[in-house]
């Protein structure tokens, strides 16, 4: 893998040296390159465990789940919105971060505003690093929102038992893709231990991917879709406009790129061997860069639809290769396999639907180290679902 995305950096240079359309000409010659090797290890299979997820304690309810994260000791993290718990049972709502351990016993929960941080009013992505410390996101915009008009404009880091550790950004704080110390609606999160970097997708309100020292909180640098500029969609101080409904008549882009800027920067994944691999679910497609920003690839999930957003995040399996990507599909009820290599899809699990083993509005998703795979959807079933691997 190294060595063909090493092959794929020179081209890079070469056809941006030439003055040629370096994007399209390096993901075929990438496509070209990978297909051509044999892959050894067949495409999992998977089955739903019914068992999971387990019973809460204390008569607490789960409000809608938004995001999930396995850590290093396969402890399974949840994070949902507690002020979303069925009508009646406001009162043992639990908090909004909740452990369990590797076998699926209930570990601990926390979480929620409180004195000397900012919790998000709406939350979003949950991360748990390499060192067990725990990483929060929230998409609340200035106006319009379900909670309140402020905007979540921040990432949260803490410990795995929920001490405070430091905060990255404030409510109301972003002035935008330009303003390097505060993020405006981050989604998702991601940690590479090598370079000691938090990368974030940030996400909702703008349009890049920005990258913190991971201790300090300190910015280290940014950039934007095929590692252009980004560029802000709505103007600096305004409230994030509400999304256009969706037509379903509407043809989707299925040709070319796609766009120059990332609709919305949704979920964020770093491989072990160094790249950063971001998931653009409104473009339908995951884009790939080095640590360090520079753009390799692209490759399209389901880009025909027929939902207009699909990829929400981005997981690699648990061989030491990591050579297939899981992406859940928000809009089309799916899991999808891709040869990491290739971003060629491979594999698939799930349809739309309610039923066990279904999805609707498949928001996040995090493997374990034996391949499990979890999902939190936020939709009409806000529940989560363990998938096991049944056959190779």
């Amino acid at each position: 893998m190294q060595q063909r995305l090493a092959l794929v950096l020179t081209l890079v240079g070469f056809f941006s040296a030439c003055g040629g359309d370096g994007g399209a000409t390096v993901d075929e010659a990438m496509s070209e390159s990978a297909l051509d090797a044999p892959n050894p290890d067949p495409v999992p299979t998977y089955t739903l465990d019914s068992s999971w997820p387990p019973a809460l304690p204390n008569d607490w309810a789960m409000g809608v789940p938004t995001s999930v994260s396995v850590d290093p000791r396969d402890h399974v993290w949840v994070l949902h919105r507690p002020r979303t718990v069925p009508e009646g049972a406001e009162e043992n709502a639990a908090p909004a971060v909740l452990e369990f351990d590797a076998e699926g016993a209930f570990v601990r929960a926390w979480g929620g505003p409180a004195d000397g941080y900012d919790w998000p009013d709406t939350e979003h992505g949950i991360f748990v690093d390499h060192e067990n410390n725990v990483w929060i996101t929230g998409i609340n915009p200035r106006a319009g929102g379900d909670v309140s008009d402020q905007s979540d404009d921040m990432v949260l880091k803490f410990t795995q038992d929920g001490t405070f550790l430091f905060q990255a950004g404030g409510f109301d704080a972003s002035g935008g893709n330009a303003d390097t110390e505060n993020p405006r609606q981050p989604a998702d999160v991601a940690v590479y231990a090598p370079t000691g970097e938090a990368f974030v997708a940030d996400g909702y309100g703008n349009r890049r991917v920005w990258v913190l020292d991971a201790e300090t909180g300190a910015f280290k640098r940014q950039w934007g879709a095929f590692g252009n500029a980004p560029v802000d969609a709505f103007p600096t101080g305004e409230a994030r406009p509400p999304a256009a409904p969706a037509d379903p008549d509407a043809p989707l882009e299925t040709e070319g790129l796609g766009p120059d800027q990332w609709g919305i920067v949704h979920g964020i994944g770093v491989s072990r061997d160094g790249f950063v691999y971001v998931a653009d679910r409104g473009n339908r497609r995951i884009q790939v860069f080095t640590v360090d920003g520079e753009y390799v690839m692209q490759g399209f999930v389901n880009r025909t639809g027929p939902a207009a957003s699909t990829v929400a995040r981005v997981v690699f399996s648990a061989d030491p290769e990591q050579r297939y990507i899981f992406a859940n599909d928000f809009g089309n009820g799916k899991i999808w396999i891709l040869d990491r290599q290739t971003l060629e899809t491979v594999g698939e699990l799930g349809s739309l639907g309610a039923d066990p083993g279904q999805f609707t509005n498949l928001h996040h998703i995090a493997v374990d180290s034996n391949n499990a795979l979890y999902g939190a959807e936020v939709g009409r079933n806000s529940r989560v679902q363990k998938f096991v691997v049944t056959g190779r």
